[in-house]
């Protein structure tokens, strides 16, 4: 050898052990919930495994999940056969499954992080779980990274916002087309909203998930409030509304103040957050919207 291809060895040398010891192994991981696979995924993490992918394409849309992801069957009954083939050393779970956890132990370690419990906030909460994520598959500076984005997407859609003036707004699902649920401030859209500075027209709580179903005629009581809609809409309601005196009666219905926007997981996480701002920003930044009226 050279003295000089000797002389960049040992420069080469040096210079990894200035660097420090690379960066562990990332473990493999799996999960059965769902704002836990959306949030692994914005940070770039793969897992080996997760639950109804088909449906979870079609409801939360995004992130992406990579065509190499074992799908386990559904969330509360996986199949734990296909989990133990896929081989995770880690396994996200959350309170919403816990009855799964006993026989996913027998598979690989489990930690729990649970985004959605009564009377926490789920947004701060859903910061927490990112940060619990990422130091837990060896990249703590993903979860930052996902922090930041989700605070630059709010402030964006809370500045191009600034004209639509204290109009609240009622962010509700259709149960069919007679009844609805309504998100409150406690739940992540209501959450959102108050950070994007919108006043929500519901102001009881409704134990951090939608309400209990409501009949459609409540909605007259919110005369002055925009109502935005989340999918799924029933067929029936879809087919039934536009001809429904009740609903044509409405005041926001009347004055096309409906909006349906895309469709999106109502229990999700940061990457949840984001995309209900994004879309609730250019609904309302973009009139008319695709309403039922």
């Amino acid at each position: 050898m050279s003295r000089l291809s000797r002389r960049s060895v040992l420069a080469g040398a040096a210079a990894l052990l200035a660097a420090g010891p690379a960066r562990a192994a990332q473990p493999r991981v799996a999960t059965l919930d769902w704002a836990l696979l959306e949030t692994l995924l914005a940070m770039g993490v793969a897992p080996v495994a997760a639950a109804e992918l088909v449906l979870f394409r079609q409801v939360a849309v995004e992130p992406l999940v990579p065509q190499g992801v074992i799908d386990v069957g559904l969330r509360g009954m996986p199949n734990f056969e296909a989990l133990r083939r896929a081989a995770p050393d880690l396994i996200f779970n959350s309170a919403y499954y816990v009855a799964a956890e006993p026989k996913l132990r027998l598979i690989a370690p489990v930690e729990t992080i649970s985004i959605y419990r009564r009377g926490a906030p789920p947004f701060v909460r859903a910061e927490e779980a990112a940060r619990r994520l990422a130091e837990a598959t060896s990249r703590p500076e993903a979860a930052e990274r996902l922090v930041a984005a989700t605070q630059e997407t709010l402030a964006n859609c809370r500045a191009a916002l600034a004209g639509w003036g204290a109009r609240p707004l009622l962010v509700i699902n259709l149960g069919d087309a007679r009844h609805f649920r309504v998100f409150g401030p406690d739940s992540m859209f209501g959450e959102v909203l108050a950070r994007l500075g919108l006043a929500n027209a519901w102001t009881s709580g409704t134990s951090y998930a939608a309400s209990a179903p409501v009949g459609l005629e409540a909605l007259a009581r919110f005369a002055d409030a925009g109502v935005v809609i989340l999918p799924p809409v029933p067929p029936d309601a879809r087919r039934i509304l536009p001809q429904s005196a009740v609903w044509r009666a409405l005041p926001s219905v009347r004055e096309n103040r409906v909006v349906v926007l895309g469709s999106m997981n109502p229990f999700g996480g940061l990457p949840t957050a984001m995309r209900f701002a994004r879309l609730l920003t250019q609904a309302l930044t973009h009139p008319p919207g695709a309403g039922l009226g």
